[in-house]
């Protein structure tokens, strides 16, 4: 529980740092220029599926308090709101418990008695389509409008 809470105290003091110091803004005009104007509304699917992606090969902390707060802050630039790219970068979250960097599906996949290379294999494909299933969802639903604010 001490490892736990140093942690969340610790990310919230480099995530202060990061934005008090400018940073994060200076990163945010950085990949402005990175993305055509057009293209910028797209954020949200954008976020989606790089959280698939990136968080199976990172830490949901690196992810969390490093990517995002910079795909927020860039987002904003689009008039898209930062609570927009929050709830698109937990979509990806089926895709992370697959991921080696979870302990807690060592532990399962191991009661189970299962290889955790046959569990990645046969998942896999289902946690993407879910990821994708639910982001049409929310785009349908208008939970990520592809318009700005």
């Amino acid at each position: 529980m001490i490892a736990v809470v140093s942690l969340i105290f610790a990310a919230g003091i480099f995530t202060g740092i990061f934005g008090g110091i400018g940073m994060l803004d200076a990163m945010a005009q950085s990949m402005l220029y990175l993305i055509l104007p057009a293209l910028g509304l797209y954020l949200v699917p954008v976020t989606v599926v790089v959280s698939m992606s990136l968080t199976f090969f990172v830490s949901n902390d690196a992810f969390y308090f490093g990517v995002i707060p910079i795909v927020a802050e860039t987002a904003k630039q689009f008039g898209i709101a930062p609570v927009e790219i929050a709830r698109a970068s937990l979509i990806g979250q089926p895709v992370h418990f697959l991921s080696p960097l979870v302990p807690s599906t060592y532990l399962l996949v191991g009661l189970a008695g299962v290889e955790f290379g046959d569990h990645q294999r046969f998942t896999l494909k289902w946690a993407v389509l879910v990821c994708l299933l639910m982001l049409i969802a929310a785009l349908v639903c208008a939970v990520f409008p592809l318009t700005t604010t």
